[in-house]
């Protein structure tokens, strides 16, 4: 099996990064499976169902969430429904939408997990906790497991690749919108990688129109964080690998801007 996973989308430059370049990239790499954090694909912040059909059509078969999860208010009204998506498993449980489901691709069953740290975050369930009983449920039915830890810390995201080791298939993390590079496979064959980094405007800070975000250091006032529209834009993701026994046997990163053109 081999998984494309595409960090997170944000808004419209980042709508239009995957329009431009996903399809060549399916060419070239031949996944069997593409995933995406689409947590900020609406305007820097949620979902909105339209926007979820779109990415279907433009070839993503599989979308993970995270704190901007509820950031749209039409979500409420589809996520129930959207079989092609998660959101993070440790949500409190009255939350709409599950944190994992199995995706079946020929004679494959792939489960997807999507979990939300805590440090410097929001102080919901123990991901490590819900991680445990997730990863038991999915083994009963699958050696494939893929785990989008959305977290802030490097710390936090580490503990995590290590705590699930051999447990799972590969741990990706997600939500600074800076890829990292320290890719690698854990001694019991798991592929991590602390930040796969964001899809979206490359001139801006973290997807975000940088004069703003400037503006919120120098003063430390509250700050309108605007999303532009159009620019240079950024696609960043990972190809990942995995046997038939669920092990990770290559892990790469995916980076394309005007620096890295494909």
């Amino acid at each position: 099996m081999r998984i494309l996973f595409i960090g997170d989308i944000v808004g419209k430059v980042g709508r239009d990064a995957i329009s431009t370049y996903l399809t060549r990239l399916k060419q070239e790499h031949r996944p069997t499976v593409t995933i995406v954090n689409a947590e900020n694909a609406a305007h820097g912040k949620g979902l909105t169902e339209k926007i979820y059909k779109d990415l279907l059509r433009e070839g993503v078969d599989f979308m993970t969430m995270g704190n901007h999860t509820y950031g749209q208010r039409q979500i409420y009204d589809f996520i129930e429904d959207a079989k092609r998506m998660v959101r993070p498993a440790n949500f409190p449980d009255e939350a709409p939408g599950v944190g994992m489901r199995f995706i079946q691709i020929n004679d494959i069953k792939l489960a997807i997990i999507n979990l939300q740290g805590r440090a410097f975050m929001q102080d919901i369930d123990d991901p490590f906790k819900k991680a445990d009983a997730l990863i038991e449920e999915a083994q009963k039915e699958t050696n494939y497991i893929f785990v989008d830890f959305h977290a802030e810390t490097t710390s936090e995201k580490n503990a995590m690749g290590w705590y699930l080791d051999n447990r799972v298939s590969a741990v990706v993390g997600t939500h600074t919108h800076i890829q990292t590079s320290d890719e690698r496979i854990l001694p019991g064959g798991t592929g991590y990688i602390t930040d796969v980094g964001m899809t979206g405007y490359y001139d801006g800070i973290l997807g975000i129109n940088r004069a703003e975000v400037i503006n919120r250091f120098l003063t430390s006032l509250p700050q309108r964080h605007v999303v532009p529209d159009e620019g240079r834009s950024v696609l960043s993701g990972v190809i990942i690998d995995i046997n038939k026994e669920g092990k990770t046997t290559h892990i790469e990163r995916v980076l394309i801007n005007d620096d890295h053109p494909f």
